[in-house]
């Protein structure tokens, strides 16, 4: 086998692969001798089938494989033996020429192919005692532990029926139809549901346009739908509801206390409080770690610059750029409406995504020279979290879905293995721990952002995409500091949830 390098241009190589016609025939000789004991054809006995019989009948399937063989042996084989990391699957260029690959199978030809790949570029890892990052802390007060133990223990207050008229805390039940210039629209009907007049469950408008109704009462509700809806073809369109208030009932006393906890399915007030807490520490915790980890990510970008396998930075951008069409066509939005242009955009997303490229190479390198690995536990872990989110109706059939797809799988572990990186790295840098104010945590920092994500779009489809876009991997970590922003919650219309999501 000859190997020829025909070309060395920065990240882009090709590698040109002879294979002389003897060996190819040698190859073949050897498995049509492996097969003559275990074929059986009519008027031979075992293992007396002439070879060239067997040739004649098998000699192109034959061939056929250990092309195959090959390609697939020699691509990792050439690329290791060379000390290369190839960016992406190597593309295999072969004849076209039908005559010519008829040559190759009947070993009359050498067996030439070529391999077209980019590499991964060496990456140095430089010293970390420079890096500092400031983490904000917020420490829970017991008053935020109680207010959330009241919002919870609110889902299991009693309420009686009531003659007269609803009042704002009230509980009413209703049916409704939603109409749009008049006709019916899909998902805006209801029966016997439930609301709490006050609660803000339903669109802006709607509730309160309730108080003061009676049991038996029928009402015409007018509200606009948000501009933002989901749902593209209702968002900022005017619709009426025609409501029937089946009855009225008001609330009983608000009781947080160990009966109301097992109502709740738990065993103790104490224990509520615990759930609580940890839910509270845990997203506010998860904040904290963002804001450390977008600093950290900074600091990365600005001390390693070198050039991105452009195949790599392509993927990424398309994974991002088909995220924001979709997020566009589902809002009901331009460019224009995003206070961009086509092109504008373009240029910022493929800048977000060489960056997410070059940092996902960078971390894939410090890790994999500090040992880090996710371990089959970790990522069966991993695997049960991802399934858990799925309906229960539909949880066996992802579990069967990333069991048996590699590529599902590897999904999972990018993020994982990123994540253990960022710990590495946390344990090596400077950390300054600063108290903070709830609202300081949650305040957005324009600068940061703008450092660390494409801007050119200012509006909630375009954020909601770059957030999704992290999403794409690159090599074996992904960069994915927009991928834990909080999107801001979405009011429930249509008038209630379920409504809005058939809506859809």
């Amino acid at each position: 086998m000859q190997v020829t390098e025909t070309l060395n241009s920065g990240l882009k190589r090709e590698i040109k692969i002879t294979v002389p016609a003897g060996d190819m025939e040698a190859r073949l000789m050897a498995r049509l001798n492996d097969a003559r004991d275990k074929v059986r054809i009519n008027g031979f006995r075992p293992g007396k089938v002439p070879v060239q019989h067997l040739r004649k009948m098998y000699g192109k399937s034959f061939m056929a494989e250990v092309v195959n063989e090959i390609l697939n042996d020699s691509t990792r084989s050439i690329i290791s033996g060379r000390g290369e990391k190839a960016a992406m699957q190597p593309e295999v260029i072969m004849t076209e020429d039908e005559k010519e690959a008829e040559k190759i199978l009947a070993g009359g030809a050498d067996f030439e192919f070529r391999l077209n790949y980019e590499v991964i570029p060496a990456i140095e890892i430089k010293d970390f005692s420079d890096i500092k990052v400031r983490r904000q802390v917020y420490d829970v007060p017991e008053s935020e532990i109680d207010d959330q133990v009241k919002r919870v223990a609110e889902s299991a207050r009693s309420y009686e029926p009531k003659d007269g008229k609803a009042a704002e805390g009230d509980r009413v039940s209703i049916d409704y139809v939603g109409k749009i210039d008049g006709e019916a629209f899909a998902g805006g009907a209801g029966t016997d549901q439930p609301l709490v007049l006050g609660s803000k469950e339903f669109i802006p408008g709607f509730e309160d346009q309730l108080i003061g109704t009676k049991a038996g009462d029928e009402k015409q509700v007018t509200v606009t739908f948000p501009e933002n809806y989901q749902a593209a073809h209702l968002a900022g369109k005017e619709a009426t509801f025609d409501v029937t208030v089946k009855e009225v009932a008001k609330p009983g006393e608000l009781e947080v206390n160990d009966e109301t906890a097992k109502n709740l399915g738990l065993e103790s007030l104490e224990r509520l409080r615990e759930i609580v807490r940890s839910q509270i520490e845990s997203q506010f915790g998860s904040m904290t770690r963002q804001k450390v980890k977008r600093q950290l990510l900074d600091q990365l970008d600005a001390a390693y610059s070198f050039e991105a396998p452009s195949k790599l930075v392509e993927a990424e951008f398309n994974n991002i750029w088909a995220q924001v069409n979709r997020d566009l066509e589902a809002a009901g939005h331009t460019f224009a409406d995003e206070e961009t242009t086509e092109e504008e955009a373009r240029a910022e997303y493929m800048r977000l995504a060489e960056r997410r490229v070059r940092l996902g190479l960078v971390l894939a390198e410090i890790g994999e020279k500090a040992g880090v690995t996710v371990s089959d536990e970790e990522l069966q872990r991993g695997l049960f979290e991802q399934v858990r989110r799925f309906p229960a109706n539909q949880q066996q059939e992802a579990f069967e879905f990333y069991r048996s797809n590699p590529e599902a799988i590897n999904s999972l572990r990018a993020p994982m293995f990123e994540e253990k990186v960022v710990d590495h790295l946390l344990g090596q840098i400077s950390v300054d721990d600063v108290k903070v104010s709830k609202e300081e945590l949650m305040a957005d920092d324009e600068e940061a952002e703008t450092a660390t994500k494409a801007k050119p779009a200012k509006k909630a489809a375009s954020k909601k995409a770059e957030a999704k876009a992290s999403e794409a991997k690159t090599g074996e970590a992904k960069t994915g500091e927009a991928a834990d922003e909080a999107e801001e919650p979405k009011k429930k219309a249509a008038p209630k949830k379920k409504a809005a999501k058939d809506a859809e």
